[in-house]
């Protein structure tokens, strides 16, 4: 049949499915059977088509979508044992227990003497009777709890106690059910009205354990509860509080949305309705708490930081904005009297030093999810009217707010900003207030003019004036908080630049005199943290300056203080700090002009881009060597744990690349490692800018290539590494990237069974046979070395096995290569291939003509480990078959054979003995003879 009639004809796909099923691409197989389902009109070849994807669903885990098919199968023919069991298997991974046991027991009633059905049934048995004495023990000790928490007799240590236990019984399946089932949810409220903060706590986690990846409890929790007793809960007071109840409002956001994309939602047996109500109540209620003067600082930040992580796109492929559109509509306002909050001030909401930062990271967010002009007209429209209704209030409060709501604009939505700054009066008004003898006044104008040095492009004023404005309040305010944000102002005047050496701002000298006071307030305790932390914005410029550079990392005093204010409670430092480092590390991405172009600059009399001589490698390392020698390792470990909107993407990005400059050397990267840097760099690889999951992927091959990853990354670590590592095997990486993953993933593929899989499952196994075709020599013997260690997985073996493909001949070709190491990895993948699947052993002749010189090579080689793999091939080809045998032994191989039995110099044990074994076998298949079989004339050797 044509390809054309089979994609027709429903027996032909059906025919086509089982094929690939068998050689092991269940994805084609599904395929094929769904294009059967949809062109078939016999109800009862649907049914077995429905049975055969049933079984491919299983294959893939997708154990809802398995049931589904076996019940439409059996909804047709009640009868058919296959679909009953399959949909056995799948209710036994769903956990519907019951359901499962009924199927099998029915499975074993019509096949009695099937062993395959009686040990699912007692399997299944033997599941159900645990689980019924874990929940009658969970149930006894979710009462004991209760009756401890409601008992106004009992003393507060154990009342605390009984709060913890709840918190442990709710992570588990069970005893989270027998919680919610027993009106846990109504004790819970009680408790958070607990004036004891480890209650209170206790109570949160509690929750959260209900709530996690279950999305019927969370909807009943939502509406039980009430989104405002939740709020008011993390608009609280103290910290530890508002985080924890955060966290909570965090997962059931996730519980809510993720169980909207799914078909069966979470680990519930009945679709509900989309729970869009509720999300949009909590919604609601996170901007209520803006503008509220009840809500702690903390509070506002963490509703800050909720709404940044649930309401922009995850990917902006996704049309839908309407959620943002709607939060712009609903919130914007709201958002924009946070923004425009001067703390010193009476009026307005409580403020932390966070807040205005985690505010600009949230209207850029919002801003950056828009699709259209127009969309984007009507955000400038709000943000301006809003800032002209306050500037043009009577008195200096207003233009006050309205300066501080612009300031906060230009550090997030910058164009935004930008056109706010050029409303009727708005720069005469910032500058007037410079002069100011309040230093309120004066630090809110200040703040805006720096903002406005690095991104008014339009701002006129401040490109031709700037200079002249901030060196004068530098050298006239007498106040150092006013005297640290000129400075910096002047450094980002300063540093326009970049790493140009050619394109200095200032006369020689100055950059360094102005980094010589940044590092000097910056080790200044007395100030401020918040003064402090301008010193380090200050640095993040001026270290564009490579003689910066090298001061810097000369001054440890200086380092540990921008280390512990990375640590701090102030988040707003973390890109600064981000930016420092990368500057000193020289991690930023500098494109190399070519040679050419660079000669024709300088003849027709154009710019050309200088490198600072100190930013050569040899110094580039010294400083990296002086930065891990000062703790920056903790000090990064930190700032990744920070749970705030400042945390950004930039910011993120930043942070990978220091670390991947830092695991450059081999000998550092042990150093980084026991300082939690490997930890660190897995949620990098995740949640970053895509070249930052770059940089954070790369760091975690070199690591993953020189350290034993089961010490480098414990426990479940180990298994999040390998979507990173995979992601380096594509065509937007740089060749090293590639051959850096193919190098780590080898390291891991050896490891475990459960690690291949997982490697399987990130579908890398085609990605990794791209590259054994790879013209780089090195790439190509890496990508083999990891199919090396690959093939002991049974599912890897089924593609060799497959009819077809090219894939052995590549292996036996590869094994005649002069490159000793590509040589050595496909020899080694034969030798494993040809153990575990004897059956490839008689393909071996049909790949080359020249397969048996390939072989007699490897076993004349002088490299001990190739004659090794060259003979336990030849052994696992002899054991297979005779005549494979018999071909081999009329070949010099026997001769070559001989001589390695006999051991001796050069020829290590494991070949002698393996050689022997081949002769031995020939000797059984009565190719040859022994000497003792000949002299009793038994017949001659052939």
């Amino acid at each position: 049949m044509s390809a054309s009639e089979i994609e027709k004809d429903p027996a032909a796909l059906k025919e086509e499915g089982n094929a690939l099923f068998k050689a092991g691409d269940i994805q084609g197989a599904v395929c094929c059977y769904t294009k059967a389902i949809k062109r078939s009109d016999s109800q009862a070849e649907r049914a077995v088509l429905y049975r055969n994807r049933s079984a491919c669903y299983l294959k893939q885990e997708e154990y809802s979508k398995a049931e589904s098919d076996a019940s439409k199968a059996l909804d047709t023919d009640p009868g058919d044992v296959k679909a009953r069991f399959r949909r056995a298997q799948a209710f036994q991974k769903l956990c519907r227990l019951d359901q499962a046991f009924l199927d099998a027991q029915r499975c074993a009633q019509v096949e009695p003497k099937n062993k395959t059905f009686q040990d699912l049934l007692r399997q299944l048995g033997a599941q159900i009777q645990q689980k019924s004495v874990q929940l009658n023990s969970t149930d006894a000790r979710v009462q004991q709890m209760f009756s401890l928490l409601l008992d106004a007799s009992a003393n507060d240590s154990d009342r605390q106690k009984a709060a913890q236990n709840l918190v442990v019984l709710s992570r588990e399946d069970a005893g989270a059910e027998q919680i919610f089932r027993n009106d846990g949810v109504k004790l819970i409220q009680k408790l958070l009205q607990s004036k004891q903060e480890e209650v209170v706590l206790s109570a949160l986690r509690t929750l959260v354990g209900l709530c996690t990846g279950h999305q019927s409890r969370t909807m009943a929790i939502v509406n039980e509860l009430g989104m405002e007793q939740l709020c008011t809960v993390m608009g609280a007071g103290a910290s530890t509080v508002s985080l924890a109840a955060c966290h909570l409002l965090q997962v059931m956001f996730e519980a809510l949305t993720e169980g909207m994309n799914k078909e069966i939602r979470g680990k519930d047996e009945a679709i509900l309705p989309e729970p869009s109500k509720e999300l949009r109540s909590m919604l609601r209620h996170l901007m209520e708490m803006m503008p509220a003067s009840n809500v702690s600082g903390p509070g506002r930040d963490s509703a800050i930081n909720l709404l940044v992580k649930q309401v922009p796109r995850k990917s902006l492929k996704n049309p839908d904005n309407s959620l943002t559109l709607w939060v712009i509509d609903q919130g914007l306002k709201k958002f924009l009297e946070v923004a425009g909050t001067v703390p010193e001030l009476s009026e307005g909401p409580p403020l932390t030093d966070n807040s205005h930062m985690s505010c600009s990271v949230l209207l850029s967010k919002l801003y950056d999810d828009l699709k259209s002009d127009a969309e984007r007209d009507n955000f400038n429209k709000l943000c301006e009217e809003y800032v002209q209704q306050h500037f043009s209030r009577h008195g200096l409060d207003g233009k006050l707010r309205a300066i501080q709501t612009v300031s906060v604009l230009l550090q997030g939505p910058s164009d935004v900003g930008n056109r706010t700054l050029e409303m009727s009066g708005m720069m005469d008004a910032v500058i007037a207030l410079c002069a100011s003898e309040d230093v309120t006044h004066q630090q809110v104008a200040v703040e805006t003019v720096i903002h406005a040095a690095g991104k008014a492009k339009r701002a006129s004023f401040i490109t031709a004036n700037g200079v002249a404005l901030l060196k004068d309040l530098y050298k006239k305010s007498e106040n150092d908080r006013i005297r640290v944000r000129a400075l910096v102002g002047l450094c980002k005047l300063g540093s326009a630049g970049g790493t140009d050496f050619s394109m200095k701002q200032f006369a020689e000298g100055s950059t360094l005199k102005l980094a010589k006071q940044c590092r000097k307030w910056l080790c200044n305790e007395s100030l401020p943290q918040t003064s402090r932390r301008w010193s380090v914005e200050g640095l993040a410029y001026l270290t564009f300056d490579a003689d910066v550079k090298e001061d810097l990392v000369e001054d440890k005093n200086a380092l540990l203080a921008m280390f512990e204010l990375a640590k701090s409670e102030d988040k707003t430092v973390l890109f600064a700090v981000g930016s420092t480092l990368v500057n000193c590390t020289n991690s930023y991405e500098v494109e190399k002009p070519d040679p050419q172009m660079v000669e024709l600059a300088k003849y027709a009399k154009q710019h050309v881009p200088e490198e600072h001589p100190k930013d050569a490698p040899s110094y580039v390392e010294k400083r990296l060597g002086k930065l891990l020698e000062s703790g920056v390792v903790s000090a990064l470990v930190c700032m990744v744990k920070q749970e705030s909107p400042a945390l950004t993407e930039a910011c993120r990005d930043c942070i990978a690349r220091v670390f991947l400059a830092l695991v450059e050397r081999q000998e550092d990267r042990g150093t980084v490692v026991a300082q939690g840097g490997g930890k660190a760099l897995i949620p990098l690889a995740f949640d970053n800018t895509d070249l930052g999951k770059i940089k954070a992927a790369q760091a975690l091959a070199k690591i993953t290539i020189t350290s034993n990853p089961q010490i480098a990354f414990p426990g479940e670590r180990i298994y999040e590494m390998v979507r990173p590592l995979v992601s380096l095997l594509s065509l937007e990486c740089t060749l090293l990237q590639n051959f850096e993953a193919l190098m780590a993933l080898t390291n891991l593929a050896g490891i475990s069974e459960r690690i291949r899989q997982k490697i399987i499952k990130e579908k890398a196994v085609p990605k990794i046979e791209g590259y054994m075709f790879e013209e780089h020599g090195l790439v190509r013997a890496s990508a083999t070395e990891c199919m090396c260690n690959l093939v002991l997985s049974t599912e890897v073996q089924k593609l060799y096995l497959a009819t077809g493909n090219d894939r052995l001949k590549l292996l036996v070709l590869y094994s005649g290569e002069e490159d000793e190491r590509l040589r050595k990895a496909a020899a080694g993948t034969l030798a494993m291939l040809t153990a575990e699947q004897p059956e490839l052993c008689a393909r071996i002749p049909g790949t080359t003509t020249h397969w048996l010189e390939i072989i007699q090579s490897l076993l004349l080689c002088e490299i001990s480990d190739l004659r090794h793999r060259g003979v336990v091939i030849v052994h696992n080809m002899m054991q297979a078959e005779k005549s494979l045998a018999e071909t081999i032994m009329e070949s010099e191989a026997l001769e070559i054979l001989s001589v390695l039995a006999k051991g001796g110099e050069g020829t290590p044990e494991p070949v002698s003995k393996t050689a022997q074994n081949c002769l031995d076998q020939a000797v059984e298949y009565s190719i040859i003879m022994t000497r003792e079989g000949r002299e009793k004339g038994k017949g001659t050797e052939p």
